[in-house]
C-alpha cells in the first residue's frame, strides 16, 4: 500500500508501489527544490500547493511523523498549508 510521511510541514518519506502513478510524478517535481533533509526544507506557497496536489492524487495512507498517527487527506493538506504560521 502506498504511503506518505509528513514532518515539519513537508515530506519526510514515501513508499509508492508504482513510479507510474500521478502522485509519484508530482512528487518528483516537488523534490526538485527540496532541501537535503525535511528538517531544513522550507516549502514556499507554490510548493505547499504542489504537495496538496500530491496528497489529492495519493492513494494510500498519510502519516504524521511527529505523532505517529494517520491523517486524512484534508487533515494533511491543512497541516501542510498552515505549518509554521
Amino acid at each position: 500500500m502506498d504511503s506518505l510521511t509528513l514532518k515539519w510541514g513537508t515530506i519526510k518519506g514515501w513508499d509508492f508501489d508504482s513510479t507510474e502513478c500521478e502522485a509519484f510524478k508530482l512528487l518528483q517535481e516537488y523534490m526538485k527544490d527540496a532541501s537535503i533533509s525535511c528538517a531544513m526544507d522550507k516549502p514556499g506557497k507554490d510548493r505547499k500547493k504542489l504537495l496538496c496536489k500530491i496528497i489529492d492524487k495519493h492513494n494510500g495512507e498519510i502519516w504524521n511523523d511527529w505523532e505517529g498517527t494517520k491523517m486524512t487527506a484534508e487533515e494533511a493538506k491543512e497541516y501542510v498549508m498552515n505549518y509554521g504560521n
